[in-house]
């Protein structure tokens, strides 16, 4: 799943986002979503979110969701 739908992506979700420094390498960052800090419902280069490591990225992928039991 992509990350460009904000109601895709909730706090404790786990992505892989892309950081700015990495956009060209499109090196990918796996972790947490602690905070969603794009605003809109839908992005073409992906939702921006804080990871609860403080990194800021765009999401690439979805990898799962912090509710499932």
């Amino acid at each position: 799943m992509n990350g460009r739908q904000r109601t895709d992506i909730k706090p404790g979700t786990r992505v892989r986002v892309v950081q700015k420094a990495d956009q060209g390498s499109g090196r990918l960052t796996e972790g947490i979503v602690q905070d969603i800090l794009t605003p809109s419902p839908d992005h073409p280069r992906g939702i921006k979110v804080r990871l609860t490591s403080g990194i800021v990225g765009r999401v690439k992928e979805i990898i799962g969701s912090g509710d499932a039991t």
